[in-house]
């Protein structure tokens, strides 16, 4: 992924943990015919949150002083989800 990307190395911990997070809920397990998710939890997982990493996306800015005219988003890269979206 970080190849791939063209990402610095100092993102190779949050690269892995993406993959990581990705492969356990997409990767079917050849013996149970489910995913690692679905072994652990008992439900399928909601994938359709998933992203590239490292991909171009803008983030939302929702403060209140922003004015008529200020940004009403920032672009940054996607480089990893949050602990709570699991």
């Amino acid at each position: 992924m970080l190849i791939f990307s063209r990402a610095p190395l100092f993102l190779w911990a949050k690269a892995i943990a993406t993959a990581c997070f990705t492969q356990n809920r997409s990767i079917i397990h050849r013996r149970f015919n489910k995913t690692p998710y679905e072994l652990i939890n008992g439900r399928k997982p909601d994938i359709s949150f998933l992203h590239v990493f490292d991909a171009l996306c803008y983030l939302k800015n929702d403060r209140e002083d922003i004015g008529k005219l200020g940004a009403k988003g920032d672009i940054g890269f996607f480089i990893g989800y949050s602990a709570d979206s699991c």
